[in-house]
């Protein structure tokens, strides 16, 4: 017998949904392998539909795992992707999008105001307008990101039935806005607990240096929708690392450090409020973080080795006030102008993508 196979095009929707893990009476983690991997393969699949994606090469800004997870989709099916980066790209990353076939371009030098990021975007347009048939995903500003989360959502409540609070990282806005969106279709009283890293402009504190990578922004993410959010909570590299670490050690899941600090936070509101059912969003495997996040002799030399995690935030009246620790403010579902203390916004927003 003759066996005949094709060319295998796509992500499986397996390693895309989560897997729920209990951690605790009234808490359960959505452990994604890469999260990133959901948003990628649905705006790909989304742009093919609707003949966007033309002979061209795919094009991003990205310093994390969206670039990665594009250049896993783009590999499978065979098209061309480059990548804009910057100097805080970790060498292995870099190693596995080369791998993957992807070009990599790194920005040196910061923009005076958005930082890297608004240099990446810069470039990237340049890019653009030398490659006019090249596609861009728009991960900031595509509404297909916050939409392919849908499907988790609709799994949540398939699976756990009401769910009264999910918590998890924002840096795009997609993964818990698109989430929580779909839950309130079902209960409108589902609180979201935004998580973000200090020095981070999403939620009115100014910008600056962030040692916590993969969640907060420079610049402001369209898909980004202040007025889904309940509460924001504030915390540093080396509380998020500590918490990181204890939720390998207590139940044995290996993740990256935008998970533990998402864990820090919906451990805290669980055991506050033990008759109501909390998810948090936990977005990917700790394989890139072995010689740095747990690794002590890094922790140390870095002086973010903590011997245990903080036990409860600092509740702040205004974003002004947050830090430098874990801090919290009750956000309310208002609009960013709508929230007091929060710095002006006078820089530019990401742009806004055309709905087609």
């Amino acid at each position: 017998m003759t066996v005949t196979t094709a060319p295998y095009h796509s992500i499986t929707e397996a390693q895309m949904i989560p897997r729920l893990v209990r951690l605790g009476p009234n808490l359960y983690g959505a452990v994604f392998t890469l999260m990133k991997l959901l948003p990628a393969h649905y705006i790909l699949q989304r742009a093919e539909q609707r003949g966007e994606l033309g002979d061209g090469p795919v094009v991003e800004t990205t310093s994390g795992t969206f670039g990665l997870a594009l250049a896993m989709q783009c590999a499978l099916m065979e098209r061309e992707l480059i990548l804009v980066s910057d100097p805080a790209i970790d060498p292995n990353l870099y190693r596995r999008l080369t791998d993957l076939g992807a070009r990599v371009e790194i920005c040196r030098d910061p923009a005076p105001v958005g930082g890297y990021q608004e240099a990446r975007l810069r470039r990237l347009a340049e890019i653009r307008a030398e490659l006019p048939e090249s596609f861009c995903p728009e991960q900031y500003s595509n509404p297909d990101n916050p939409r392919s989360y849908g499907v988790v959502a609709e799994m949540l409540h398939r699976t756990l039935g009401d769910v009264d609070c999910v918590v998890g990282p924002v840096g795009s806005g997609g993964s818990m806005c698109g989430t929580v969106r779909g839950l309130r279709e079902h209960t409108p009283q589902t609180l979201a607990i935004g998580v973000d890293s200090h020095r981070s402009v999403l939620f009115g504190q100014p910008d600056g240096p962030r040692g916590l990578r993969g969640l907060g922004n420079s610049l402001w993410p369209a898909n980004l929708d202040h007025g889904v959010f309940d509460e924001i909570h504030w915390c540093d590299a080396a509380e998020a690392y500590a918490q990181t670490r204890a939720l390998h050690a207590r139940h044995a899941l290996f993740q990256g450090p935008t998970s533990g600090a998402a864990h820090l936070v919906a451990r805290w509101w669980a055991d506050r409020h033990p008759d109501r059912l909390c998810v948090v969003m936990l977005p990917d495997e700790g394989y890139r973080y072995q010689a740095t996040v747990y690794d002590d002799s890094w922790l140390a030399d870095n002086g973010l080795l903590l011997d245990a995690p903080p036990v409860e935030p600092v509740t702040v009246a205004s974003p002004a006030e947050a830090g430098p620790g874990w801090s919290r403010f009750d956000w309310a579902r208002r609009a960013y102008d709508e929230v007091p203390g929060t710095v002006a916004r006078t820089d530019r927003p990401l742009p806004e993508r055309a709905l087609s």
